[in-house]
């Protein structure tokens, strides 16, 4: 499995767009992408105003297809109006774990 995890740093007062646009994801464009396994938003216990994102997919080749996707750099686009910067993005190969 391949994928990133990437911390975002939520603008004042945008902490309910964002995790919306995060469900819209959710809701419409999952059905839509190839090869994605898991996507998740964490809400840090800090209370820093970040949020950690995970996104998990089969592999590197359907990952790098979702963005390279114009769909998603919509959504994208959309979710980093909600962010004072860009995230902070770790990807690589997942090694162990799962999904139950």
């Amino acid at each position: 499995m391949y994928g990133s995890i990437f911390r975002m740093k939520v603008k004042s007062g945008h902490e309910k767009s964002v995790i919306a646009v995060w469900k819209e994801w959710d809701t419409s464009r999952q059905s839509q992408v190839s090869g994605v396994v898991a996507t998740f938003l964490l809400k840090p216990d800090k209370g820093t105003g970040e949020k950690v994102g995970v996104a998990v997919f089969e592999d590197k080749a359907s990952y790098e297809a979702n963005a390279d996707d114009r769909a998603q750099d919509k959504w994208y686009r959309e979710l980093r109006e909600n962010l004072e910067a860009d995230p902070a993005w770790e990807d690589g190969e997942y090694v162990a774990g799962a999904v139950s």
